[in-house]
């Protein structure tokens, strides 16, 4: 579901697929074959959230800005793995978050990093573009070789065509 808060609607790009069942509220600009699944929580009401293009936003999935303070983030090419929380932060191009995944407020995921499964990334941790992260409180684990970058690729590239799939059967494409 699309819908406004305090006048501001979301801006969603040629190509998305917003499922029925997520929310999608308020100050939130989606780019193009991006991609928002089921009872996902895109929460734009008290600080804007920006999605670029070809990500996704998996199954159960909360973004949420701080008033006034943190706006949430995503760049192009990220996968947002099920049941992740990310709150006040910006996630770079290119990164894998695993599921269960909570980032908190002015973090930063550099470019082309994985967040593993179960990570929780502290508040106003800055994570190097190319690194691994996992554990509770996240701590670097390794810098990430080219097959690791590319699979991150393919999971993104998998969602594009689970996107284009999901709008044949509704009728969009």
């Amino acid at each position: 579901m699309l819908r406004p808060y305090k006048g501001v609607s979301p801006q969603i790009a040629a190509g998305c697929y917003i499922d029925q069942s997520a929310q999608v509220i308020g100050d939130v600009v989606i780019g193009e074959r991006s991609s928002v699944w089921m009872n996902a929580v895109v929460r734009g009401d008290v600080n804007a959230i920006r999605i670029g293009a070809n990500s996704n936003i998996q199954d159960c999935s909360v973004l949420h800005g701080m008033l006034n303070k943190y706006k949430v983030i995503v760049g192009d090419w990220v996968t947002v793995g099920h049941s992740v929380t990310l709150h006040g932060c910006t996630v770079e191009d290119r990164c894998l978050i695993g599921m269960g995944v909570v980032i908190l407020n002015d973090a930063r995921i550099g470019a082309g990093s994985i967040i593993a499964a179960g990570t929780v990334i502290p508040e106003g941790t800055v994570v190097e573009p190319g690194s691994l992260w996992m554990g509770t409180p996240g701590k670097f684990k390794r810098k990430l070789d080219d097959a690791a970058q590319e699979s991150i690729m393919t999971y993104a590239r998998n969602y594009l065509g689970y996107t284009e799939q999901y709008l044949k059967e509704i009728g969009d494409l």
